[in-house]
């Protein structure tokens, strides 16, 4: 009985039902759900009690794409495994997937093993990886089918970042043929790069350097020929396709009519795209280096296609891309041009409690928040049911959210190591107030009781929309 825990009195919500239920765990894993008051619930017997009257009772978030001590720009990333995972959890994201990095000339293994060392003993809440090709080789295509068995079953090119992380079309095609034959899912980054250097070379000449250049030069409509073209890839390879982070409209209706087609194409977008926009990249004396992000924030008008997208499943994930860097010392960096400015934004904290206001705004229901923020990205990811879901056999992965506190985010409260926050002062409805990770609890009723080191790598079957 010492190692069972009894959730009483909640609303579960998963993305397939809410009923008023108790939840019985046991040894890390849900044990039984049962109507709160039945005979079942009322014969249960645990170890430790915690009373969920008037909140909601959901499955721990999946972040299906953060970027923890990423190198980029001659800087990396300021937030560790160790501080972001806690992060994660204080925001109610009980498992990250983060991107291990092969870079040129060398081995996957090598990349792979890399960041299996920057996380291992690190982590507050599970983890995975994705494998990040930079170089396409018969090498790199052998090593894809031992990674696919390793459980890292996802690998992402990037059309965009010439000289960096740029692979072209020949080497997208093979990298899609190898996942067409071995399950793994082609991620795609998806932005004309070649084009885009052009006009942020010519911007510069003419003398625009200030941060919302940033998003004039990488246009919408390099975002949607990237998307066609990825698309069109994806089917002379016969490969499934991922496209991260979706920001524009015209690349939404991309998407919209490769699965119209019936083809099996997926897109994410973030919170960052939903709530902020190009107002952020135009703040004055250099604030809007702040909000700099690739695929970069859009016009306003973008947000209705890209709710739109969310509510009839053309997009089916929303992830936050959380690659955070210090307006101090790090996104100063690219004072006097803006191509400097270290791209990413912190929000692994804040994209469960943004996506509950926005069903308390009507853009999407109860479900939905849940299925796009748990269940799908675990099903995408070959996660599910171990993660995702509120299920007997499940990880105990649970997290009691108060649908009626309100909080205002804020730089000085959250917990990302970071010196600012993309929402600062925005006014919430919702709060994560305790979080299970494998039953363990690592925030207790706003306090953090975890620790460096729970977090476990979670090995990952293949794409389950397949």
């Amino acid at each position: 009985m010492s190692n069972r825990t009894l959730i009483s009195g909640g609303l579960v919500v998963t993305a397939a039902d809410e009923l008023h239920a108790d939840v019985l765990i046991e040894d890390g894993r849900v044990a039984a759900l049962a109507a709160h008051g039945s005979a079942a619930a009322g014969a249960w017997t645990a170890g430790r009690t915690i009373d969920a009257s008037g909140k909601y009772v959901i499955p721990g978030g999946v972040d299906a794409h953060t970027h923890m001590e990423l190198p980029f720009g001659g800087t990396s990333a300021s937030d560790t495994f160790e501080t972001g995972t806690r992060a994660a959890a204080w925001g109610g994201t009980t498992t990250i997937v983060d991107f291990a990095v092969q870079s040129v000339g060398h081995s996957l293994r090598e990349g792979l093993d890399t960041w299996y060392a920057k996380a291992d003993g690190n982590c507050a809440v599970d983890y995975a990886f994705h494998m990040i090709l930079s170089d396409v080789n018969e090498g790199t295509l052998k090593e894809m089918d031992l990674l696919v068995e390793e459980g890292v079953t996802s690998f992402k090119l990037f059309m965009a970042y010439p000289g960096v992380f740029y692979s072209d079309d020949g080497r997208i095609l093979r990298a899609m043929q190898r996942g067409a034959s071995n399950g793994g899912l082609i991620m795609m980054h998806a932005e004309n790069g070649i084009a885009i250097d052009v006009l942020v070379e010519q911007a510069l000449a003419r003398g625009e350097t200030d941060p919302r250049h940033h998003g004039e030069v990488r246009k919408v409509l390099l975002e949607a020929e990237a998307t066609h073209r990825a698309i069109q890839l994806a089917r002379v390879a016969g490969s499934p396709l991922y496209v991260v982070h979706v920001s524009a409209e015209e690349a939404v209706a991309e998407l919209a009519a490769a699965r119209d087609k019936g083809l099996p194409v997926f897109g994410e977008t973030c919170p960052q795209y939903l709530f902020l926009s190009t107002d952020n990249l135009e703040e004055p004396d250099f604030q809007g280096a702040k909000y700099v992000c690739s695929t970069p924030l859009r016009p306003r008008e973008h947000q209705a296609a890209l709710w739109r997208g969310l509510r009839t499943n053309d997009l089916q994930v929303v992830s936050t891309d959380h690659c955070p860097f210090c307006f101090r010392g790090q996104k100063e960096l690219g004072r006097g041009d803006f191509s400097k400015i270290p791209n990413g934004l912190p929000g692994v904290e804040n994209r469960m409690d943004l996506l509950h206001q926005a069903v308390v705004d009507g853009h999407i229901s109860r479900r939905r928040w849940i299925e796009i923020a748990c269940a799908t990205p675990a099903r995408m990811f070959g996660l599910y049911p171990r993660k995702g879901t509120i299920a007997p056999g499940s990880d105990a992965d649970i997290v009691l959210y108060d649908p009626h506190a309100e909080q205002v985010i804020s730089a000085e409260t959250h917990h990302m190591n970071v010196d600012y926050s993309a929402y600062e002062g925005k006014r919430i409805t919702g709060r994560v107030d305790t979080v299970f990770s494998r039953g363990e609890l690592v925030v207790d009723r706003r306090e953090y009781t975890g620790r460096a080191g729970h977090g476990a790598f979670v090995h990952r079957s293949t794409c389950q929309y397949l």
